[in-house]
């Protein structure tokens, strides 16, 4: 694979650690730079794994930096990739790709006019779990696809995060945090969607802080945290999506997909494997051999996939995704707030399909 990919991140929030351990030892990937807010947190990681700590402002410039990987908080999002992007980096961000269609579509094409590649997290439907659905789908084991549904509910990350303030403003919300996994695997399984409708509420105007040393605390909530939507997919199948932060749990499946032959239940897309379970009228249930996806994978496997994909080729985690995916989202809760049906603006190809790839392929 030739000399490893020089990898800058900026913010080493909570989610940093999960790529962080994917990413160990990977020999196509080189930490080379770090950056955060806290300087003591940039030291340490550095120090763990080898890198520089340095501003924000001097990674994206960084010499041996090739690609951004940006895990600031959403509401950064936009203002790290196109800093990246005016230095001629790639960058690649969790999720969402930008608070915002319009932020997001200034990413994507102020990336397409410097020539550099643009990619988002979630990369959770890259794992095993959703690409067997996929193959699935694409084998016609439910015949014609017609409806599919995904659900998430919980009581809310301010239970468990030191520091959840992010999830109750503009760029979080049960839709733009939660939904970006769902509405991915919702794409990937089905393909684009032409329209959206959606309804929300919010259960109450401040949160506690449940863990950690602000314990106690209180936070306001400026978003609405329980959010249905309807999916109008291109190919004609409809969806439904419900994400709320004002439950307490479920007992329905993370997502359904149901054809005029059968009923595919997909584990939750939040993680990257789980059993694909087929049923089909007159027969048992059956949980469907592993036949897609990557192995083993974590959190950073997209950005692997987005370093050894093709230049001038779109990576499955990629940003015209990504924009659609956001665009789904956001065009739920304009929805929402407004009443009746919303038109996206934008499209995009469902994603090249994952074949069954053993970690050893991917990481060794």
């Amino acid at each position: 694979m030739g000399d490893a990919h020089g990898v800058g991140i900026v913010g080493l929030g909570n989610i940093s650690r999960q790529y962080l351990d994917a990413l160990a030892g990977h020999p196509e990937i080189r930490i080379v730079a770090v950056a955060d807010l806290s300087e003591e947190r940039a030291a340490a990681v550095a120090a763990e794994t080898g890198a520089e700590a340095v501003p924000a402002a001097e990674l994206v410039r960084h010499p041996a930096v090739q690609t951004v990987l940006n895990l600031t908080i959403p509401a950064a999002h936009a203002e790290i990739a196109h800093a990246a992007i005016e230095a001629g980096r790639a960058v690649y961000g969790e999720k969402p790709l930008a608070v915002s269609v319009d932020e997001g579509r200034g990413i994507v094409e102020a990336g397409a006019r410097s020539g550099v590649a643009v990619g988002s997290a979630p990369d959770t439907v890259l794992g095993t779990g959703v690409q067997t659905a996929r193959r699935a789908v694409d084998d016609g084991l439910i015949g014609r696809p017609v409806a599919a549904s995904a659900t998430m509910i919980t009581a809310g990350h301010e239970r468990w995060h030191p520091n959840p303030d992010f999830y109750y403003q503009p760029g979080g919300g049960p839709m733009l945090d939660m939904g970006p996994y769902y509405v991915s695997a919702l794409v990937t399984l089905l393909g684009p969607v032409v329209a959206v409708s959606g309804a929300a509420s919010r259960l109450r105007s401040e949160r506690v802080i449940g863990s950690g040393p602000r314990a106690g605390e209180t936070i306001p909530v400026d978003v609405d945290t329980h959010v249905t939507g309807i999916l109008e997919h291109a190919n004609g199948a409809i969806s439904t999506i419900v994400t709320s932060f004002d439950g307490t749990t479920t007992t329905a499946s993370p997502i359904e997909v149901h054809g005029t032959d059968g009923t595919l239940l997909v584990p939750d897309p939040n993680r990257f494997d789980g059993d694909v379970v087929l049923h089909r009228p007159g027969a048992e249930p059956e949980t469907l051999a592993v036949s897609g996806g990557y192995d083993g994978a974590g959190r950073g496997v997209g950005l692997v996939d987005f370093v050894r994909t093709a230049p001038g080729v779109e990576p499955r985690a990629g940003g015209a995704m990504a924009l659609h995916v956001l665009d789904i989202m956001t065009g739920i809760l304009r929805a929402a707030e407004q009443g009746g049906r919303v038109e996206l603006t934008t499209t995009t190809a469902r994603p090249e399909a994952v074949p069954f790839t053993a970690r050893e392929d991917w990481h060794s």
